[in-house]
Protein backbone atom coordinates (compact mmCIF):
# COMPACT_ATOMS: atom_id res chain seq x y z
CA UNK A 1 0.00 0.00 0.00
CA UNK A 2 1.19 3.07 -0.66
CA UNK A 3 2.03 5.93 1.39
CA UNK A 4 -1.13 8.02 0.07
CA UNK A 5 -3.49 5.35 0.43
CA UNK A 6 -2.61 5.38 3.87
CA UNK A 7 -2.86 8.95 4.63
CA UNK A 8 -6.01 8.56 2.82
CA UNK A 9 -7.05 5.51 4.98
CA UNK A 10 -6.31 8.22 8.09
CA UNK A 11 -8.20 10.93 6.44
CA UNK A 12 -11.63 8.78 5.88
CA UNK A 13 -11.67 7.48 9.42
CA UNK A 14 -10.87 11.65 10.66
CA UNK A 15 -14.59 12.16 8.89
CA UNK A 16 -15.84 8.88 10.53
CA UNK A 17 -14.56 10.23 13.72
CA UNK A 18 -16.54 13.60 13.41
CA UNK A 19 -20.02 11.35 13.12
CA UNK A 20 -19.83 10.66 16.88
CA UNK A 21 -20.52 14.07 17.59
CA UNK A 22 -24.23 13.47 16.06
CA UNK A 23 -24.33 10.09 17.18
CA UNK A 24 -26.78 10.36 20.85
CA UNK A 25 -26.14 8.38 23.76
CA UNK A 26 -29.43 6.04 23.58
CA UNK A 27 -29.88 5.27 27.17
CA UNK A 28 -31.04 8.87 27.65
CA UNK A 29 -33.97 8.77 25.83
CA UNK A 30 -35.31 5.68 28.92
CA UNK A 31 -34.90 8.20 31.65
CA UNK A 32 -36.75 11.09 28.73
CA UNK A 33 -34.20 13.30 27.92
CA UNK A 34 -35.25 14.15 24.40
CA UNK A 35 -31.76 15.33 23.21
CA UNK A 36 -29.39 13.51 25.06
CA UNK A 37 -25.52 14.37 24.55
CA UNK A 38 -23.61 12.92 22.17
CA UNK A 39 -20.98 9.90 22.11
CA UNK A 40 -18.47 12.96 21.17
CA UNK A 41 -19.60 14.88 24.25
CA UNK A 42 -19.39 11.97 26.72
CA UNK A 43 -15.82 11.10 25.65
CA UNK A 44 -14.63 15.01 25.93
CA UNK A 45 -15.73 15.19 29.53
CA UNK A 46 -14.49 11.31 30.19
CA UNK A 47 -11.06 11.93 29.05
CA UNK A 48 -10.83 15.59 31.14
CA UNK A 49 -11.89 12.98 34.32
CA UNK A 50 -9.71 10.09 33.57
CA UNK A 51 -6.81 12.72 33.70
CA UNK A 52 -7.94 14.09 37.03
CA UNK A 53 -9.09 10.60 38.43
CA UNK A 54 -5.45 9.29 37.10
CA UNK A 55 -3.45 12.05 38.91
CA UNK A 56 -5.10 11.37 41.97
CA UNK A 57 -4.49 7.90 41.93
CA UNK A 58 -0.68 8.07 40.93
CA UNK A 59 -1.32 7.01 37.58
CA UNK A 60 -0.82 8.95 33.83
CA UNK A 61 -2.94 11.18 33.67
CA UNK A 62 -2.11 11.53 29.87
CA UNK A 63 -2.37 7.88 29.14
CA UNK A 64 -5.76 7.88 30.76
CA UNK A 65 -7.29 10.19 28.72
CA UNK A 66 -5.94 9.33 25.77
CA UNK A 67 -7.89 5.36 26.83
CA UNK A 68 -10.91 7.42 27.46
CA UNK A 69 -10.83 9.46 24.21
CA UNK A 70 -10.44 6.38 22.36
CA UNK A 71 -13.30 4.21 24.37
CA UNK A 72 -16.21 4.60 21.97
CA UNK A 73 -14.71 5.27 19.04
CA UNK A 74 -16.47 2.28 17.52
CA UNK A 75 -19.89 3.35 17.70
CA UNK A 76 -19.28 5.60 15.01
CA UNK A 77 -20.43 1.77 13.37
CA UNK A 78 -22.51 0.54 15.75
CA UNK A 79 -24.05 3.77 16.88
CA UNK A 80 -24.55 3.57 20.93
CA UNK A 81 -25.60 0.41 22.10
CA UNK A 82 -26.84 0.72 25.76
CA UNK A 83 -27.07 -1.84 28.57
CA UNK A 84 -30.82 -3.00 27.38
CA UNK A 85 -29.62 -3.35 23.86
CA UNK A 86 -26.45 -5.44 25.03
CA UNK A 87 -28.16 -7.54 26.78
CA UNK A 88 -29.75 -9.17 23.13
CA UNK A 89 -26.52 -8.67 21.37
CA UNK A 90 -24.82 -10.73 24.02
CA UNK A 91 -22.60 -7.82 25.85
CA UNK A 92 -22.34 -6.15 22.63
CA UNK A 93 -20.06 -5.79 19.32
CA UNK A 94 -15.91 -6.38 20.25
CA UNK A 95 -14.59 -3.06 20.62
CA UNK A 96 -11.44 -4.55 19.66
CA UNK A 97 -12.19 -6.15 16.34
CA UNK A 98 -14.46 -2.82 15.39
CA UNK A 99 -10.98 -0.99 15.57
CA UNK A 100 -9.14 -3.22 13.54
CA UNK A 101 -11.90 -2.60 10.73
CA UNK A 102 -11.31 0.92 11.32
CA UNK A 103 -7.39 1.25 11.30
CA UNK A 104 -7.11 -1.33 8.29
CA UNK A 105 -5.00 0.62 5.63
CA UNK A 106 -3.25 3.09 8.33
CA UNK A 107 -0.03 3.24 8.22
CA UNK A 108 0.95 0.19 10.06
CA UNK A 109 2.62 1.47 13.45
CA UNK A 110 -0.41 3.97 13.73
CA UNK A 111 -2.85 0.99 13.52
CA UNK A 112 -0.82 -0.95 16.22
CA UNK A 113 -0.89 2.34 18.43
CA UNK A 114 -4.56 2.59 18.27
CA UNK A 115 -5.38 -1.08 18.43
CA UNK A 116 -2.77 -1.45 21.56
CA UNK A 117 -5.06 1.92 23.08
CA UNK A 118 -8.42 -0.15 22.44
CA UNK A 119 -7.41 -2.71 23.63
CA UNK A 120 -5.64 -1.75 27.05
CA UNK A 121 -8.82 0.10 27.54
CA UNK A 122 -10.49 -3.23 27.03
CA UNK A 123 -8.50 -5.45 29.06
CA UNK A 124 -9.33 -2.91 32.58
CA UNK A 125 -5.93 -4.16 34.11
CA UNK A 126 -3.75 -1.06 33.92
CA UNK A 127 -3.95 1.90 36.32
CA UNK A 128 -4.71 3.90 33.37
CA UNK A 129 -7.52 1.85 32.05
CA UNK A 130 -9.40 1.54 35.51
CA UNK A 131 -9.07 4.87 36.04
CA UNK A 132 -10.48 5.79 32.09
CA UNK A 133 -13.11 2.70 32.82
CA UNK A 134 -14.02 4.85 36.18
CA UNK A 135 -14.14 7.98 34.66
CA UNK A 136 -16.66 6.57 31.92
CA UNK A 137 -19.50 5.52 34.76
CA UNK A 138 -18.04 8.82 36.79
CA UNK A 139 -19.09 10.81 33.45
CA UNK A 140 -22.79 9.05 33.01
CA UNK A 141 -23.33 9.53 36.79
CA UNK A 142 -22.26 13.85 36.68
CA UNK A 143 -24.31 13.97 32.90
CA UNK A 144 -27.22 12.23 35.06
CA UNK A 145 -27.08 14.70 37.53
CA UNK A 146 -27.24 17.70 35.39
CA UNK A 147 -30.05 15.77 33.57
CA UNK A 148 -32.13 15.46 36.63
CA UNK A 149 -31.59 19.31 37.42
CA UNK A 150 -33.34 19.83 34.12
CA UNK A 151 -36.24 17.84 35.44
CA UNK A 152 -35.59 14.44 34.16
CA UNK A 153 -36.67 12.65 37.59
CA UNK A 154 -35.37 9.00 35.98
CA UNK A 155 -31.79 9.94 35.35
CA UNK A 156 -31.58 8.77 39.41
CA UNK A 157 -31.67 5.84 38.29
CA UNK A 158 -27.81 6.71 35.84
CA UNK A 159 -26.83 8.31 38.66
CA UNK A 160 -27.05 5.40 41.26
CA UNK A 161 -25.83 2.63 39.09
CA UNK A 162 -22.90 4.82 37.24
CA UNK A 163 -22.14 5.60 40.91
CA UNK A 164 -21.98 2.36 42.33
CA UNK A 165 -19.66 1.53 39.53
CA UNK A 166 -16.82 3.51 40.10
CA UNK A 167 -13.99 1.44 41.78
CA UNK A 168 -11.13 3.52 42.26
CA UNK A 169 -10.62 5.39 45.86
CA UNK A 170 -10.01 9.13 44.19
CA UNK A 171 -12.81 8.17 41.51
CA UNK A 172 -15.55 7.01 44.95
CA UNK A 173 -14.58 10.51 46.97
CA UNK A 174 -14.55 12.46 43.88
CA UNK A 175 -17.97 11.29 43.29
CA UNK A 176 -19.33 11.79 46.57
CA UNK A 177 -18.23 15.38 46.20
CA UNK A 178 -19.64 15.91 42.94
CA UNK A 179 -23.44 14.61 44.25
CA UNK A 180 -22.72 17.23 47.50
CA UNK A 181 -22.29 19.96 44.75
CA UNK A 182 -25.11 21.42 42.79
CA UNK A 183 -24.73 21.60 39.23
CA UNK A 184 -24.31 25.85 39.25
CA UNK A 185 -22.38 25.79 42.30
CA UNK A 186 -19.51 26.29 39.86
CA UNK A 187 -21.18 29.92 38.25
CA UNK A 188 -22.01 30.94 41.63
CA UNK A 189 -18.54 30.94 42.93
CA UNK A 190 -16.82 32.60 40.22
CA UNK A 191 -19.42 35.49 40.18
CA UNK A 192 -18.25 35.57 44.21
CA UNK A 193 -21.58 34.94 45.29
CA UNK A 194 -22.53 33.43 49.00
CA UNK A 195 -23.29 29.31 48.83
CA UNK A 196 -25.84 29.06 50.83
Amino acid sequence: MSEDQELTAVARFLFEAGTLKNTKRSGWWMAGVKDPESVADHSWRTSLIASIIAQMEGADPARAALLAVWHDSQETRTGDVNHLGKKYTQGGPDPRAITADQVAGMPEGLADAIRAVVGEYEAKESPEAVCARDADKFECMIQGIEYRAQGYAHAQRWIDNSRSRITTKSGQALADAVLETGSLDWLRAALGETMH
